[in-house]
Parts: C-alpha cells; structure tokens; sequence
C-alpha cells in the first residue's frame, strides 16, 4: 500500500480532529521563534520527501534515502552555530534546512528539490548525486557508504587544536568551532565507525583536544535488520574518554535543551561525546523499499502513529505557541508551495555527456600564498649533520627524508601521520628526526589502523592543512582504500570542486625485500589506486627522483588541491650498488630544494635505439643492470623510467620511445591488473613497432631465498629483449 499518502492523510485527519499521540510535555526552554522555526522545517522536510518519491514515481526524480521520521534532528541544528561542520546522516535533510535558516540568503527547498532530479544546477553536486551538501553551510556532501564518513569527522576535529596553533592559509573553521558527524544506529556496528570511536576515545583518554559531537540517531533499524533494544545505550554510555548524552528525537524541547548541553560540553572541554538521539523511520528505507517486506502491518503502523509532527503539534499546542490548525494550515501551505516549486525544478537542465560529469574529476587550482624559502641559518640549524651529508650520495631513505624535512621547514600547513613515523623514525628510517624538528603535533604518531590514519588526513585537509599520511606496507591499504575511494576521491566529484582533500599519501610498497614477511609486507599489486577518478600514483626508483617527484607531489596536493599517492619501492630505500658491490652507483646526491620533477616527466637512461625499456621503481634498477649485460652483446638499449604511473604519462612515452626497434614492457606487479595492461593498450593504440612485456605472475609474494621468483630479474629482462628482438629481425 502507499505509506506515504497514508501517513500524509492520517497526519490531515488526526490534527485537524486533535487526535494527538501521547508524550512528555512541552517542559524545557525552547523560545516560540526557534520551535516555530523546527516546525516549519519538519514540514518542509516532510514536504521535500512526498515531492521527491513523486518525482521518481513519475520518471523525473531519482533514487533518494528519505528523511522522513528524523524531523526532530532539526532541533539539534538549531542548537548549533552554523560554522560547526557537519557530516551528515543521510537522512538529515531536517539539519540542513535548520541550519540554512541561520544564514542569510539561502534558497534550501528550491536547491534540495534540484538535488533530488539530478539538475546540473544543483549548487552542491551540480547533478552528479542527490547529496546533502552546502558549501555556505559547513556541510561537505556525503554519499551513502556505511559510515566512511566518521574516520574524517575525527580528523577535522584534531584539525581545530592544531589550527589555533599553526593557522594554515586555507583555514576554514573558527577557533571555537565543534565538528558534527550524524550516523544510523545501524552504522555503529561497523569497523569503520569502531574505528573512529575508538580513536577519538584514544585522542581523547591522553587529553588531546578533539571537539567532536557524535550524533546517533537510532530508529530500531537497519534497512531490514532490527537493531536490539537497548543495544546502542548499552555500548556506548560507558565508554571512556565518549561522555554520553540521550534524548527522545519525537520531542523537540528535550532534543534542544540537550543538544545544548552536549555542544557546550565538547566546545569547553574540547572533547569528543556521543549524543543518542531515539528516531522512527517511516516508509521503508530508501528509493521503492517497502517496509511491510520485512515488517508486519502492526510495526509499521505503530511507527505511523508516533508521526514526529504529530508529537509537535502537540507540543507546540501545549505550550501555547501554536494551536492545531493553526499547524495544519503551515502544513498544508508548505505541500503546495514545494509541489509548485518542483513543478518547475523538474524543467531544469541535466548533466548530458561525459565531460560535464567529469569536469569535477580533477579539482580547481587555488592562488598560494608565494612561500619564503628558510634562511640558511634556520635550515642548517633543523638539518645539523645532514647539511654535510647532503654534498655525498645517499641512498633513497635518506633522501626522501631530506626532501620531507625541507617540505615541512618550507609549508608550515603539513603535517605528517602514521604508525611509528615519530620516535622510531619509521620502520625504515626515513622519518627519522622529523618530529625531534617539528614536533609531535605536525608528526603524528597514530594508534595501529589505517582507516583513522587516512580519515585523520582528510578531515585536517578540511581545515587548510596539507597532510601526508603514511601507509606503513602496500598491503595494509587494503585495510581502508575506500578511505581513498569513497572518501578523499569523490569529495570534489560530488561537491562539483567546492570541496577537496588535497594530500600525498605516502606508501611502503612492492616487491624485491629480501627473506623478510611474505606477502603483508611485499606486495606488489596496485591495482586499487590505478583506476581511482583523479588519483594521481607517483612511484621513484632513485633517490634524486624521489626527492623532486615529492616536491612535485606536494606542490600538486597544495596548488592545485590534487589527491596523490607516493609509492616508495622498499627494497631500493636502501640500495648502494647497481652493478657491482661497493659501486655506489645507485646513490644520489641531494638536489638543490628548488628542483623538481614534473607531473608527466619520464626519465631516460640512455640512447639506444635497439630496443626501449618501460619501466618503472624495482624494475628500472633492473632494467638498467640488464642494460649493461646487453650493451656486452652488442644491443643497445634505452631505458626509460614512467616514474608516473597514473594518469599515464602516454606523450612523454611516445616522445621517448621514438626511434626505437621495438619496445619492452617491464612491470613488477601481476600480470592480471598490473600497469603493463595500460601501457600495451596504449602500445597497441599508438605505436607501429614490435612490443611486449614483462610482469610479474599472478600470485603473493613468498617469504625466504624464493622472493623474488615471481618477479622479473636481471637475467629475464635480457632473455625478454633478446626474444623481442629475434622477432624483429
């Protein structure tokens, strides 16, 4: 049957007969313009969802999750200030019409009513999604993964402390500003959402600030799957360093006057706690779920007769701001006014090809302010020996660390997190000393979960900051890529370039580590960030590269508001010799700070014209010992280093493969989703020479004397060219 009609007339019919459901009165201080306020909101919020299921209906509107029940969320919105950024359920449209109520000039029922038909003038995701979202409101949009906005509500929250301290030039919070992130009650049972609690709990048991109002709003169900009763109070009113606050969601002077309390708990005490909110969802849970599938007629009319809007009519009546028809007439007045309105939404354009939906991919540059290099007192004091160190070769750990501690003497706004990087350095050295420079609240030592450390970087890049967070091992990503995926690469997508999570990921990775941990820590499979919309994939074999090519990364992240990952090949962060022990020749000396590797430059390693090598980290230390072994046979070769693995460098390749025989592809990761699938493509597009390659095979890498078996070698590359080349001839 048609719940929505049948809530809508029980709703005309029970007020105007004053046959109001039961409840606690009107008892707690709520002045009569804010409650008229909610009220007004809650109809509109009604309004919106009835307009939008009826736009579906009739092919004009798309898949929404309706809000419909959470009305009284709408109280809390009014209890906060509108430069408190919210991450939202997304069942809040109630938040965000409150809220829109506090700034001048907003137009929120005709820009909802956009978002629901997917017009490219909605001004938040311009068509890409129906998304809650307002840039002149502090709401960053949020799709509906199950809780994947939590992690970064925490990271936000850190920002704050950090910022009071050391404003970065994009600051975009005040000081007394508080974060608020809105889930389901079914949401908290997910590892994401642990995760975020228990890191907030950990910032806070050790008395780091984090203003941070988690908001669970529980209606008993999850899609289909009832939460049990009592479940949410009995989890979470205990938990340490998580003060815990609850209210009746169907009453919106209880919900107000404790909203309060806990905003003004975590704005003093610049703590985190956790505010449960009982709600009731009508209808099913989105789009054309209907809920009598998995509930019986009496559940779901007994969540009808406990209509939110019912409850307030009966409280605005009891507390004499309001009598009942006089509600039913502000009712009935909002339907009509938004079914004009979406009359005419319903006209506006769409997005209607590829380059319009993807115009957002890539975010829009932003004017820096220009940077001061340090003094050279300054730098010699922070670098000490390493001044000296600096005018010999060095392997590539050293490098990068020099390179880091120059970023950071020269961008004040980066700030560095991950497991181990402060006291120990890093499992490899290359943080040594940084957070002896900068200190423990720009080098961040973060508690064991990768999921909290990325969601820790794209909520202070919320706030101005640059961040560089560190993934121990390539294999731990997997623990949290949709943290990348869902999170920190859609953020531009869906908010049409307003909002962005400009970083450089930092990762331990690929093959070639000898005899030590197997897979978990060898694993030379990125398939996961290589076909990521917008995600830039930088990967060094040299130290000098990897010095530049970071430089470059951050420049991207800080200019130009790009997401980046730097990959860095563990099994070269140490490397010396190329071709012979105690050659050295596979140290570099440090560059001068002001050189760089641009986004698309290769590089090219001599002249040959017999054949040319594509490759990239391990595989070009590799291919160029093998090109010594076949300049001895009489083959010339020329080795070419892509350095940048997504977006592929395909013109600096063309331009450095030409006059070449023929061309070899040597590529470290599987066969099955490695890079070479996207080189051969473009081989086979552009190219009229012989080619091949090289991978890896399709399996884990082993511990012990067989690590590398999988893999190519020196002696494979040569035995690979001199194939190709019988070809040729």
């Amino acid at each position: 049957m048609d719940r929505v009609s049948i809530v809508h007339e029980n709703f005309l019919r029970r007020v105007a007969e004053n046959d109001l459901p039961q409840g606690k009165p009107a008892t707690d201080p709520l002045d009569e313009q804010t409650a008229l306020s909610i009220f007004r909101t809650a109809c509109v919020t009604r309004a919106l969802d009835r307009e939008s299921r009826k736009m579906q209906a009739a092919g004009k509107g798309y898949y929404s999750i309706g809000p419909s029940g959470h009305e009284g969320i709408a109280a809390i919105a009014a209890a906060l200030r509108p430069t408190d950024m919210a991450f939202l359920h997304y069942r809040d449209a109630a938040f965000q019409i409150q809220r829109a109520a506090q700034v001048p000039g907003q137009t929120v029922t005709w820009d909802m009513l956009l978002s629901y038909t997917c017009s490219s003038e909605d001004p938040i995701s311009g068509g890409r999604h129906k998304v809650l979202g307002s840039k002149a409101l502090s709401i960053p949009p949020q799709t509906s993964t199950i809780a994947s906005h939590l992690p970064k509500a925490v990271g936000a929250a850190y920002s704050l402390g950090l910022a009071r301290k050391q404003p970065p030039q994009f600051k975009s919070m005040p000081d007394d500003a508080i974060i608020y992130c809105s889930f389901g009650d079914a949401s908290v049972n997910h590892s994401t959402a642990q995760g975020a609690f228990n890191t907030a709990q950990w910032t806070s048991y050790q008395s780091v600030p984090l203003p941070l109002l988690f908001v669970c709003e529980d209606n008993g169900i999850g899609i289909s799957t009832k939460t049990p009763r009592g479940w949410v109070k009995s989890t979470f009113e205990n938990r340490p360093g998580l003060k815990y606050f609850e209210c009746d969601g169907l009453d919106i002077f209880e919900t107000y006057r404790v909203a309060i309390e806990a905003a003004e708990y975590v704005r003093q005490r610049r703590k985190p706690a956790f505010l449960h909110v009982r709600t009731i969802r009508l209808y099913g849970h989105a789009g054309a779920d209907v809920a009598m599938a998995y509930l019986s007629r009496q559940e779901v009319e007994a969540e009808e007769a406990n209509d939110p809007l019912l409850h307030m009519v009966r409280q605005l009546s009891q507390a004499g701001i309001l009598d009942p028809h006089a509600a039913l007439a502000i009712y009935n007045e909002t339907a009509a006014r938004i079914a004009r309105v979406a009359a005419e939404v319903v006209t506006r354009p769409r997005l209607s090809n590829a380059e319009e939906v993807m115009a957002s991919l890539v975010p829009p540059p932003r004017d820096c302010a220009p940077v001061e290099p340090p003094s050279s007192d300054l730098r010699e004091e922070i670098f000490g020996s390493d001044m000296t160190a600096m005018t010999k070769p060095q392997p590539m750990g050293k490098l990068i660390n020099m390179a880091l501690t120059d970023i950071m003497l020269e961008h004040g706004e980066v700030v560095m997190m991950g497991e181990d990087i402060a006291r120990k350095g890093g499992n490899y050295g290359v943080t040594q000393r940084l957070s002896q420079r900068f200190g423990r609240a720009r080098v961040i030592d973060t508690l064991l979960d990768e999921q909290s450390i990325l969601g820790l970087a794209i909520g202070m890049a919320q706030n101005g900051f640059i961040p560089l967070p560190e993934i121990q091992f390539l294999a731990y990503l997997h623990n949290a890529e949709d943290q990348l995926r869902g999170e920190a690469a859609t953020l531009p997508f869906f908010s049409d370039g307003q909002y962005t999570n400009p970083m450089v990921v930092r990762i331990s990775g690929l093959g070639y580590q000898k005899g030590f941990g197997g897979h978990f820590h060898n694993d030379n499979s990125i398939a996961v960030l290589r076909d990521i919309p917008g995600l830039i994939l930088a990967c060094p074999s040299n130290g000098r590269d990897a010095a530049m090519m970071l430089r470059e990364c951050v420049r991207l992240a800080r200019e130009e508001q790009r997401l980046v990952v730097f990959l860095e090949p563990i099994a070269l962060y140490m490397m010396r010799d190329l071709h012979q022990d105690g050659d050295g020749a596979w140290m570099c000396e440090y560059p001068e700070p002001s050189e760089r590797i641009a986004l698309g430059e290769v590089g090219v390693h001599g002249k040959g014209k017999d054949i040319a090598i594509l490759t990239f980290a391990n595989g070009a230390y590799l291919s160029r010992q093998a090109q010594a072994d076949l300049a001895a046979q009489g083959v010339n070769a020329r080795v070419i280093d892509m350095r940048w693995l997504v977006p592929l460098p395909e013109e600096a390749i063309l331009d450095a493969i030409k006059g070449c025989k023929a061309v070899l592809v040597v590529d470290e990761t599987r066969r099955t989703g490695g890079v070479a699938e996207a080189v051969m493509a473009m081989l086979a597009e552009k190219v009229d020479v012989p080619f091949a390659r090289l991978t890896a095979d399709d399996s884990f890498i082993p511990t012990g004397p067989a690590y590398a078996a999988t893999m190519p070698s020196r002696d494979t590359i040569a035995a690979a060219v001199t194939a190709l080349l019988e070809k040729v001839k």
